[in-house]
């Protein structure tokens, strides 16, 4: 028998329709919190956030994400309870705005019945969440030191740029200092800039006018690195020393590309984590793989060679 295109589309259409209200029953309801846009790696975040969840519900039919931004551990709590209550949701992907005040919210939903990823900040107690996706810190500070190793030939005078005192500050320095024992670096001080490209810039400055011989700045982030960058330059000092920074910025990331002297290298802590934690969560109820546990991404050193493939021009970070 041949059918006529007509009745082919129309066919196709009530196909269609039937598979939607099927899919519509059987909805699978993923909660996505996230901070707001509150600083570039955040914008990043929010960016990739938001591709993932269009990409996933364009996939799976099935799956209707709801994606939620909160300015503060207080907001964001708040939105926990909106989204088991009136979303009733099956599953929750955060990454908490703070650990300490979210942690008691995401053991709430997890009571619900829900299934739970937690993203980078990891809450104050263990085992609530079923799947924990997250940078490597300890490898963001050993590659960066490795890095500087080599540039430097093992010796050399560095200045470091801190992070927030944190948890995640304290791993990355401590395997940056591990990494660097033994070789005649030294380090002349090191300071919290707290990712941030301001304090970034004063910092590198104090750092410029007490330091009259610099060969190498660790930067850690490259919101600190912008700032870096400015005061190096407003010195005249951007021919007798290089900065590494670290995240994945897409300035950076373009310098890197570009050849520039200055910025050779940078180390990547991605904010599309939060795609990779939404991709897997999804898989959980449309595969049958293996979502559960630590899902811990690498660290890879951004060079010319590569920076390509870590440059997203769309992105806000």
């Amino acid at each position: 028998m041949k059918f006529t295109g007509k009745f082919l589309g129309l066919a196709t259409a009530l196909a269609m329709s039937f598979a939607g209200a099927t899919l519509a029953a059987d909805k699978i309801k993923i909660g996505v919190s996230i901070p707001s846009a509150t600083h570039g790696w955040a914008g990043g975040l929010n960016y990739h956030a938001n591709v993932a969840v269009e990409r996933m519900e364009e996939l799976y039919p099935n799956i209707d994400m709801i994606l939620v931004t909160a300015s503060d551990a207080s907001a964001q709590a708040n939105d926990l309870e909106d989204l088991v209550s009136v979303h009733n949701i099956d599953a929750l992907v955060i990454l908490p705005f703070e650990s300490e005040p979210l942690t008691d919210p995401v053991r709430m939903v997890k009571e619900s019945g829900a299934f739970v990823t937690v993203v980078d900040r990891g809450l104050s107690l263990p085992g609530i969440e079923d799947l924990y996706v997250a940078g490597n810190n300890p490898e963001l500070g050993r590659v960066s030191a490795k890095f500087i190793k080599e540039k430097l030939n093992n010796k050399g005078d560095i200045v470091v740029l801190r992070g927030i005192p944190t948890v995640i500050d304290e791993e990355r320095v401590d395997a940056f200092m591990a990494e660097i024992e033994g070789t005649d670096i030294n380090v002349l001080d090191m300071k919290h800039a707290n990712w941030n490209r301001d304090d970034g810039f004063e910092v590198m400055q104090d750092f410029l006018s007490r330091f009259p011989k610099i060969d190498a700045v660790w930067a850690q982030d490259d919101d600190i690195a912008i700032g870096v960058i400015e005061a190096v330059k407003q010195a005249g000092r951007e021919d007798e020393l290089f900065i590494l920074g670290g995240a994945g910025m897409k300035d950076i990331i373009k310098r890197v590309m570009d050849g520039d002297r200055l910025v050779p290298a940078d180390v990547l802590y991605p904010p599309a984590m939060i795609a990779t934690a939404i991709e897997l969560t999804t898989l959980n109820y449309v595969s049958n793989a293996p979502v559960t546990g630590r899902f811990i991404l690498g660290a890879p050193l951004v060079t010319p060679e590569n920076a390509e493939n870590y440059y997203f021009p769309d992105s806000p970070f």
